[in-house]
């Protein structure tokens, strides 16, 4: 029994976390039912998890049906706090935003996702706002950066559940375009993009290197399209790619 017991909790822990999941991903409140569903969970199983989640602020619900709740923004909170990469990055960033006058972003893979965890604003400000926290594809803008150093069994893994490559412009991508995509930016250093995620939007990223090689986050300036800095993204590619390089300097 004594073996037994901390495997139940263990589960009981890795369906809460899936059930949290399901609440992150959505924008909209979600049926009891639909949570069981997404989550793949009983019923009876999910409103045991989402009673608890509820007593500690991580869930709420309305008439409309559950959400995450309040509290979770104190986890977030306190990464930005604690976490190095989150705390020095806003010094670089001024100086990148003020050098290009584009907004300058950071951002961090989670699992087969990305998300910002610092930004700046530039003088060409962007025409949709971009919470910090927002779940974002690794297939699209700086996410190419950190896809492009992804293990190579963890990459495929990611690109299974992808689905079509397409573009936010319509533009279609092949799985092998995107490979060669990924090798380029390898060689290159750093990657331009034109209305991927947003039409209207474009941006340059290049990756953050540790000392021992990994990459470890994705620097990105950003602006609308028409922006001349766009026209031959090469300066700015320099750009990032030195801002990425001092940042990765003062973590040591």
């Amino acid at each position: 029994m004594s073996e037994e017991k901390p495997a139940s909790t263990m589960r009981s822990l890795e369906r809460a976390i899936d059930v949290l999941e399901v609440l992150e991903a959505t924008r909209t409140p979600l049926r009891l039912s639909e949570v069981a569903r997404r989550a793949g969970l009983h019923v009876a199983t999910t409103q045991r998890i989402l009673n608890a989640l509820e007593s500690r602020g991580r869930v709420e619900q309305d008439g409309t049906g559950y959400r995450t709740g309040v509290a979770m923004l104190f986890g977030a909170h306190a990464y930005l706090a604690t976490n190095r990469l989150a705390s020095t990055a806003p010094m670089i960033l001024q100086q990148l935003a003020a050098a290009t006058g584009l907004t300058a972003s950071v951002f961090v893979r989670a699992g087969s996702s990305r998300a910002v965890i610092a930004r700046v604003e530039g003088n060409d400000p962007l025409r949709y706002v971009l919470p910090i926290g927002e779940r974002l594809p690794l297939h699209l803008g700086a996410g190419k950066v950190i896809a492009a150093y992804m293990d190579p069994a963890e990459l495929e893994a990611a690109l299974d559940g992808i689905g079509e490559f397409t573009r936010a412009d319509g533009t279609q991508i092949s799985p092998e375009d995107f490979r060669h995509e990924l090798e380029e930016i390898r060689q290159r250093g750093w990657v331009a993009s034109h209305d991927e995620r947003v039409v209207g939007a474009s941006s340059v990223a290049a990756p953050l290197i540790s000392a021992d090689g990994e990459c470890l986050a994705a620097i990105q300036v950003s602006g609308q399209t028409s922006n001349p800095a766009f026209t031959d993204p090469t300066p700015l590619g320099h750009e990032v790619g030195q801002a990425a390089s001092a940042l990765a300097a003062r973590l040591g």
